[in-house]
């Protein structure tokens, strides 16, 4: 096996522990919360690709999301519903973050009703299709240098 191959099933393994390990989002939908946990196994592959996408998608410093991801222990996937969140409501991102802490412990699904959005709006199914879509990119962050040789 050469290098390239042992890395990959590594990160496979790593990958599948992550996605096992991680613990429930409770949006109320099991696609959401499994979209959500394949946001967190991408992102978690190559994390610094993630954030120039979260800040350039959501104009936000990666300093930030950087204190979202160590000084709040936010997944990729937490991060990336907060900032939807923020989108959808048109509430700074500071506003979901006072939410989030607040109700941590009653999941996602409590987040995103405290902030307006109610099970079955069309805000909940349009931040639900964004999620999906998002989740579907795959492993774009870690097909770099696997384009064709000259």
């Amino acid at each position: 096996m050469n290098i390239r191959t042992i890395t990959l099933i590594c990160s496979l393994l790593i990958s599948t522990i992550a996605f096992s390990q991680s613990g429930s989002y409770n949006t109320g939908n099991t696609d959401f919360d499994t979209n959500l946990k394949r946001i967190d196994i991408d992102a978690s592959a190559n994390f610094g690709a993630f954030k120039m996408e979260m800040g350039t998608t959501y104009n936000l410093s990666t300093r930030k999301i950087d204190e979202l991801h160590t000084s709040l222990k936010m997944r990729p996937g937490e991060i990336y519903f907060a900032l939807e969140l923020s989108r959808i409501t048109s509430r700074p991102i500071d506003d979901v973050i006072r939410v989030y802490k607040a109700n941590r412990t009653k999941g996602w699904g409590a987040i995103a009703k405290e902030l307006g959005i109610k099970p079955g709006s069309k805000e909940f199914h349009a931040l639900k299709e964004r999620t999906k879509k998002h989740a579907g990119k795959g492993n774009k962050h870690n097909n770099k240098g696997k384009g064709k040789r000259k």
